[in-house]
């Protein structure tokens, strides 16, 4: 029952696809892995239209990734994102660093292409070699992410690139997917922005690691920093402020030892609460020092202000990532999370092709809708097969 991936693109690769390399493309990634940009650029297009033996070359570069720092920057529509990513890739360059850029654009109406605006607003870094920009189509992902951008990362970091930074699409709360593929998350925002800090109040703000208020010398710029502020403190100390006391509300002063001087059942009591008080205090401030709390910058993308400071702190959470241990945490979750899509487009492709077997979805629709059947027993019928071929048997 194998058939076409739903993968977003005019695709020859199918669901039961092994990940075996042809000999051409054997060579593809021996050259990619050698260095090769023209390697790397036929690699991104046939993984960007899910040609058939994608897979096969994403698992054989598997192996060779690890090594790239993955940015997302991430934020509504005129926020300036792609002005500041350029200016990120020159900073970058300029420390002797090697990048690369996904932006993910917006998909056309008609081709499902990518707009490819972005390249226009990415000047700076035209002619050297060492910075590989490619603009992909969004393919009406949710948060502008699709299965071919984190296979794109691959490939880059594969390559050889120390740093990969992603561009995302503006779409709300559903920028959420950018976490998934990247180990920093920059959110930017723009000054008097009111909508933007309060869909950052719905959800965005959960996903950042940095928050940029980029424009900054435009009119509104300290009161967005500072609501940004704010929204951070809060969002790490939830009750902070509030007058709870240590065990809640209206909890009742300590007492006051020092006018028992003789009662050795107080001593003992204070002696236990105190050790109590300091092994939770020791715990709660070793979990703060293992914590990451989100910091917000200022930039002014056009002359390139702030793009120094910001960069060290992308390198700050790298460093916090890697010596708290949480990009172990950070990689699990994101492999969990391919893994339940890639088997959802697999399993989703196989029950297409079963619908097509059986007539197709408008000729089970009519036979459901003149009660000849419903649609769960249709459901039924198209997964029974699937199910019986992954459970076991009773033998």
């Amino acid at each position: 029952m194998g058939g076409p991936t739903d993968d977003g693109g005019d695709t020859k690769a199918t669901a039961t696809d092994a990940p075996s390399l042809a000999n051409r493309h054997a060579e593809l990634v021996e050259e990619l892995l050698a260095g090769s940009h023209r390697a790397l650029a036929r690699v991104i297009t046939l993984i960007e239209d899910r040609s058939t033996g994608y897979r096969a070359i994403v698992s054989a570069l598997h192996e060779h990734t690890g090594g790239a720092d993955v940015i997302g920057v991430t934020g509504s529509p005129g926020a300036g994102k792609s002005t500041l990513v350029d200016k990120l890739a020159a900073a970058y360059r300029d420390r002797g660093d090697t990048v690369g850029v996904v932006a993910v654009d917006p998909s056309s109406p008609y081709t499902g292409g990518a707009v490819l605006g972005d390249r226009i607003r990415m000047g700076s870094n035209v002619g050297d070699m060492d910075v590989f920009f490619r603009s992909m189509s969004a393919r009406g992902q949710l948060g502008g992410l699709s299965m071919a951008t984190a296979d794109a990362v691959k490939a880059l970091d594969a390559f050889g690139k120390d740093v990969v930074i992603i561009e995302t699409v503006g779409a709300g709360q559903n920028e959420v997917d950018v976490v998934r593929t990247a180990d920093t998350v920059a959110v930017l925002v723009q000054p008097g922005s009111g909508d933007d800090i309060q869909t950052l109040k719905a959800g965005i703000l959960e996903i950042g690691d940095v928050f940029v208020v980029n424009k900054a010398d435009m009119d509104g710029a300290e009161r967005t920093l500072a609501e940004l502020e704010e929204m951070v403190h809060r969002r790490e100390s939830p009750t902070k402020g509030l007058d709870t006391g240590h065990h809640g509300f209206d909890a009742p002063d300590p007492p006051d030892h020092g006018e028992h001087d003789g009662s050795e059942g107080a001593g003992a009591g204070a002696d236990e609460g105190a050790g109590a008080d300091e092994s939770a205090g020791a715990s709660e401030a070793a979990e703060e020092a293992a914590a990451w709390t989100p910091e917000v910058r200022r930039t002014v993308a056009n002359t390139g202000e702030g793009v120094e400071g910001l960069i060290e702190t992308f390198d700050a959470h790298a460093r916090h990532l890697r010596e708290s241990g949480e990009i172990e945490a950070t990689q699990r979750r994101r492999y969990a999370e391919e893994i339940r899509t890639l088997v959802r487009s697999d399993v989703g492709a196989l029950a297409t092709a079963e619908i097509d077997r059986r007539g197709g979805i408008d000729a089970l629709a009519d036979a459901v809708r003149r009660r000849e059947t419903d649609p769960y027993s249709v459901a039924a019928a198209i997964v029974d097969p699937i199910a019986d071929c992954v459970e076991p048997s009773d033998g």
